[in-house]
Formats: structure tokens, sequence, C-alpha cells
């Protein structure tokens, strides 16, 4: 398998106009923002993009740009998930997936399933994909958690197919297993941007990071040096970057990292209902953090 799925991937956010559109010029900009920044792949229709809220017209449509205006030719990765086992392989098969490297599939969402209907759903995306496979475990958004012995026996049993997790659990002790027992070639990924310097530590691969999207060269930075060993100088920019992370999340995901991305101009303060922009007050305390630091 020769995508190494290293470092620090982008859950790139989808930018809209006022009247609701995708901002495809703002999108542009963005990708060249976190391309300058040091990211070393980019993550499209995550959902941090918020493609529950797009067409599928529209989701064709942000690949294709994000294919074409990707100016440091770093890999794609497409998000393409959902609770619906067959509809989730159907929309596989179907997608125009040429110039992408990989998909992210979440773990389904709502239905609930336990460990075995886990394993069934991911098996049988598994067997159909076209394209290699990143798990998504999250389960503050899906509400299921798909445990280390799970996530173990999909890797072992699909080498090369399922080539890494995204872990979200916020449970180190979970990755640390992950970690202990994944076979050769099969990456472990944090889902969570404050956990990232520490499952890195412990000898993880990187992350899939939202506060990438603002902050992609410090972030970058940060992981970079401690994937080579240098928490000494990794460890003040993880400090750094706390508190504006978790603001970030404070009114839920895109929203402060839209707030935010706003106010360094590089986008309009837009999202798709349900989410609304952040609060004021949210936004007053992320561009205290950003004037502080000089973020």
């Amino acid at each position: 398998m020769s995508l190494q799925l290293k470092g620090v991937g982008v859950a790139l956010v989808t930018p809209f106009t006022e009247g609701g559109a995708v901002d495809f010029p703002a999108l542009t900009a963005l990708i060249e923002h976190v391309t300058t920044g040091g990211v070393d792949y980019l993550v499209v229709l995550g959902t941090t993009g918020e493609p529950a809220t797009m067409t599928a017209e529209e989701r064709h449509r942000v690949v294709r740009h994000c294919v074409v205006h990707n100016p440091g030719n770093l890999p794609i990765v497409v998000g393409i998930g959902g609770n619906n086992t067959a509809e989730v392989i159907r929309t596989m098969q179907t997608f125009d997936l040429e110039g992408v490297s990989a998909i992210l599939s979440v773990t389904p969402y709502y239905n609930k399933p336990n460990q075995a209907g886990l394993y069934a759903h991911f098996s049988a995306i598994l067997e159909a994909a076209p394209l290699p496979v990143i798990l998504y475990n999250v389960p503050g958004r899906t509400g299921v958690n798909m445990t280390a012995e799970t996530t173990l026996k999909l890797a072992h049993a699909f080498p090369g197919r399922a080539i890494a997790v995204k872990e979200a659990s916020g449970n180190l002790s979970q990755a640390a297993y992950i970690l202990r027992d994944r076979p050769e070639g099969f990456f472990v990924l944090s889902g969570d941007d404050n956990l990232a310097m520490a499952l890195v530590a412990m000898g993880g691969d990187g992350v899939i990071s939202v506060a990438a999207n603002v902050f992609p060269d410090t972030f970058s930075c940060m992981i970079h040096a401690t994937m080579a060993g240098n928490i000494a100088d990794a460890a003040p920019l993880n400090l750094t970057l706390h508190e504006v992370t978790d603001l970030l999340f404070a009114e839920g995901n895109p929203v402060g990292a839209k707030g935010a991305l706003a106010i360094k101009g590089l986008m309009g303060n837009n999202l798709r209902l349900p989410l609304v922009p952040a609060s004021e007050g949210l936004l007053a305390k992320i561009k205290a953090q950003i004037d502080r630091y000089g973020l």
C-alpha cells in the first residue's frame, strides 16, 4: 500500500455563500491556505464539510474541485459513510473517485448497532469498496463506540482494504490497545485535535484535524515535531493551540472553525441549517486567542 497516511490530514470545511451556494473561490483559497501551512493530505466531505446538508451533485462538484485545485498534489480522502450499508456501498461504487486515494467511512449513526453489527457493516463495505478505507470511530456524533477489539478484527481481516482508523472516541486507552495489536501497515490517526499530540507520542501516525483548517502552520509544526520526537518543540505549540481548539468545538463543528476562518478573512461565516453561526461571545473568545498567540 503506497498511501502513507502520516502527519496532518485536514478535514476541510465546505465554504458557502450568504445565499447558501457552495463558495468555490473560497474553497480554492482554503486549499491553498492549508497546503501552504504544511498539511500532508486533504479530507473532503468528512462531517466537518457538512455533506449531510449537500445534494449529491454538490458533493461531486466539491470533490472534483478539490482534485483539480490541489496545488501541492496532496493525497485526497473522501468521506462516504452512513447508516444504510447498501446505500453506502452504492454511493462508493458510483461516485467519481478519480484522483482520490482513499475513503473515510464513519460508523453508522442513529441505528446504534452492536459490535457484531459494526463488524458486519464494515466487512460489507470493505469487500465492495473501490479504494482503501479509513474506519472512522466517533461515538460523540454517532451514539455508538467501535471497540478496539472490533477495529483490530477488521484491520487483521482486511489487510490493504482497512488501512487506518480515525479514532475519535476521546479514549487514549482504547487507542493504545489498537496501537499495540494493529497489523503492520495499519495507521492509527487521532480524530480529537487536543489529544493528537498525545496519541502521536504514543506511537500514532497523525491526525485528521479540524483545527488545521484555521491554523495549519502551527498545528502541522506541532504534529511533525512530535513525530520526530521533538517533544520540547511540540509541547509549547500544543499548549498554544489548546484553548482555541476547545473553543472551535464549543458550539458544534464546524461552527467554531468557520467563525475562526471568517475572523481570519478566509471565507464568509455561513453554514447550512440546522447549524447556525457562532455566537458573538464565542467569536470574541476565538479572536482573543488568535490575537494573544499571533495565530
